[in-house]
């Protein structure tokens, strides 16, 4: 199964009931909440192609790179997915990013972890692209931002 296409999207949302709840409504912000998600390492074949946001089937099970932080009242959460593909085109990496921060902390810890995978995998990678979600949690409330870089379900 090698994936041929993916697209990139990113969600927000809080919830006074769980933190649960407010994943479930990130996902539906983002577009994916009905797709059976299965988590993913960051590599991006050659030939894969970038595409625009699409629906999926509904109960498809879908592969995703996903970057998750969830929060409670009060806190400054960030995900990020940071992706580039090789200058000769062999294929990409895609690098997840998460924690207490904002969006300029959150960037720049994304690009540092791209860059690092440019080290250990000895490769130049061409222009670094950026989806990424910042939230402030409201009180009284659960908050989950996520990023995803989702493989579209037509493998060959």
């Amino acid at each position: 199964m090698i994936p041929r296409k993916f697209f990139v999207t990113s969600g927000k949302a809080f919830s006074p009931i769980s933190e649960l709840n407010a994943l479930d409504q990130a996902l539906k912000d983002a577009g994916i909440a009905q797709c059976n998600l299965v988590s993913v390492t960051s590599i991006l074949p050659k030939g894969c192609i970038q595409i625009e946001n699409t629906e999926i089937p509904v109960g498809a099970i879908t592969h995703a790179v996903i970057a998750r932080m969830d929060g409670v009242e009060g806190q400054n959460i960030g995900a990020a997915i940071t992706w580039a593909f090789e200058k000769n085109n062999e294929c990409g990496i895609v690098a997840e990013t998460h924690g207490y921060m904002e969006k300029e902390s959150l960037l720049e810890i994304a690009e540092w972890k791209i860059l690092e995978m440019t080290k250990i995998r000895e490769i130049e990678i061409g222009e670094i692209n950026y989806e990424y979600q910042t939230m402030k949690v409201p009180m009284d409330n659960y908050g989950c931002v996520i990023a995803s870089l989702v493989f579209y379900p037509d493998y060959k």
